[in-house]
């Protein structure tokens, strides 16, 4: 079908005046020679109106929220217009007035369908998913209503108004604007794409937007296990009596190297998660706050005698709480007390327990990886790295299993 005229035009109906003395806005839809007048269900006093713009004058709130609203409702006009088009039927002004109607009130939008998915993955909490995988789905689903009300200065839209640039745009204003690192847009960005896998598998929307969108690559994390030097600077590093905060805070890293816990779980877990097997050993079996999944490591004597320091049964956890934020703050003072060059983070402990404690003591990389509680050998891979020693090691190994074998050509 060959579009010689597309036009919408606003008017207000001044002989409908209600008893406030407001005027409906009307609208009307012409394609090639066929017409179709629908209402906007918007109303404004006359003395406001602007008929040349099609919007309200002035910056009253009044003025503000129905221009928004007017900008919305031809933002879906034209989607829908575009959407016949591409259909490559011939249509008329009614069957665009009928498809925006319907994508105005019954349609899926982008942020109702978003809520709907943040909704469901908040009611899978303690089920199939952890309690850490919620936030991100969050803030993305509050960094992408600040877009569209920032670039289409309206508070949703349709699929039907969705482009491929888009998500470009989104992803620049996460960036540049917001000012988010690359790996927090990244996440934002596959959980856009997501949502509008879902809408097209629904059938929410005609196409699969963002399909072929390539996300950022992610950002290369180096392994930040501590050297064997570093760590027996930390460990033997004698701090004053009256700070109390920082042994305990040196204590948890050094507990952490011991058992790879990692933050959240060092400072939750109580005596219920320690278990003494057919042995007499200790273990410490718990479920990591992260992912729900099982990590179990038979602890040390390092770590009983830590557990053991701070014993205290009016506690319901074996450690002392201290706030991540305050932890952050101690940990650079332990770094400067120890005499430690490299910034110190609490994470590089469970780094350190992969491979300084286990792997170069010669643990299988499965067995580290179920003391970790990872569901993919792949992750215990970027923490259990090998270091020189054990290379050293395990080649003096081989060539002593090999001395004997001789070269026959």
């Amino acid at each position: 079908m060959k579009v010689e005229k597309f036009k919408v035009l606003l008017y207000l109906k001044k002989s409908g005046t209600d008893k406030s003395g407001k005027a409906p806005i009307m609208g009307r839809i012409t394609v090639n020679h066929t017409m179709a007048q629908f209402g906007c269900k918007l109303s404004c006093k006359p003395e406001l109106w602007n008929a040349r713009e099609s919007r309200l004058d002035g910056k009253s709130r009044e003025a503000v929220e129905i221009n928004a609203k007017i900008d919305k409702l031809l933002l879906a006009v034209n989607s829908a217009f575009d959407t016949l088009v591409e259909r490559g039927q011939d249509f008329d002004a009614t069957a665009v007035k009928d498809l925006f109607q319907g994508s105005m009130d019954t349609q899926m939008t982008l942020l109702r369908m978003t809520d709907r998915i943040c909704e469901d993955l908040k009611a899978r909490i303690g089920i199939d998913r952890a309690k850490g995988t919620y936030p991100a789905y969050y803030y993305m689903r509050r960094t992408l209503g600040e877009f569209i009300e920032w670039q289409f200065k309206t508070k949703d839209i349709a699929f039907g108004q969705l482009s491929e640039q888009f998500i470009h745009d989104y992803q620049n204003f996460v960036m540049d604007v917001k000012g988010y690192a690359v790996d927090t847009v990244r996440h934002y960005l596959a959980i856009l794409k997501k949502i509008c896998r879902i809408a097209y598998k629904e059938g929410y929307a005609e196409r699969c937007f963002f399909a072929n969108f390539t996300l950022p690559k992610q950002s290369e994390k180096t392994p930040r296990a501590l050297s064997r030097e570093d760590f027996e600077k930390i460990r033997d590093v004698e701090i004053p009596a009256w700070r109390t905060t920082h042994i305990l805070v040196r204590d948890l890293f050094l507990f952490a190297c011991y058992t790879g816990t990692a933050y959240a779980d060092a400072v939750s877990v109580t005596r219920d998660n320690l278990y003494t097997d057919d042995d007499g050993n200790l273990w410490l079996k718990y479920r990591r706050k992260k992912n729900e999944l099982r990590a179990s490591v038979k602890l040390l004597p390092e770590a009983l005698a830590l557990i053991e320091k701070y014993h205290d049964d009016s506690r319901p956890t074996l450690f002392p709480m201290v706030r991540h934020p305050n932890l952050r703050q101690h940990m650079k003072s332990l770094a400067v007390l120890a005499g430690v060059s490299s910034t110190l983070c609490y994470h590089q402990a469970r780094h350190s327990f992969a491979s300084l404690i286990t792997l170069e003591a010669g643990v299988p990389i499965e067995t580290i990886s179920r003391m970790l509680g990872h569901s993919d050998i792949t992750t215990t891979q970027v923490y259990a790295r090998v270091t020189p020693k054990k290379l050293f090691e395990d080649m003096d190994k081989y060539i002593e299993a090999t001395k004997d074998l001789k070269l026959i050509l």
